[in-house]
């Protein structure tokens, strides 16, 4: 799949601690979006940060928190963002949840080598 121009950018706050029936929310999001057929997916651990609850988590030595901010990342053509932002919605309880409009200058898979 080659990717150019106008597409959108999906952004998933959620906290390394979340999860979706059991599971951590992170990796069960970037297998469903996978699943859905979206160009690709990164989660970012952050080192530090806080949500609506004002409550800091952080990756400091004195104040290890076990709940790191996480951030999903997704970009793809805006038919497939919309397309997932039901689920994103059905998976995601607490977090924030953010579109914007980008432009792909070069999204290309790695060759396969012979």
């Amino acid at each position: 799949m080659e990717i150019t121009g106008p597409a959108k950018m999906l952004k998933v706050y959620i906290g390394e601690s979340d999860k979706w029936r059991g599971k951590p929310l992170a990796t069960e999001l970037v297998l469903r979006l996978r699943s859905e057929g979206v160009a690709g997916a990164t989660v970012l651990r952050g080192v530090e940060g806080f949500g609506a609850n004002s409550r800091i988590h952080t990756a400091h030595i004195l104040r290890l928190s076990e709940d790191l901010p996480l951030l999903v990342e997704v970009v793809d053509r805006a038919d497939r963002i919309d397309g997932v932002l039901p689920i994103v919605d059905e998976m995601v309880g607490d977090g924030l949840v953010t579109v914007t409009d980008v432009t792909v200058v070069h999204y290309r898979p790695r060759e396969t080598r012979a």
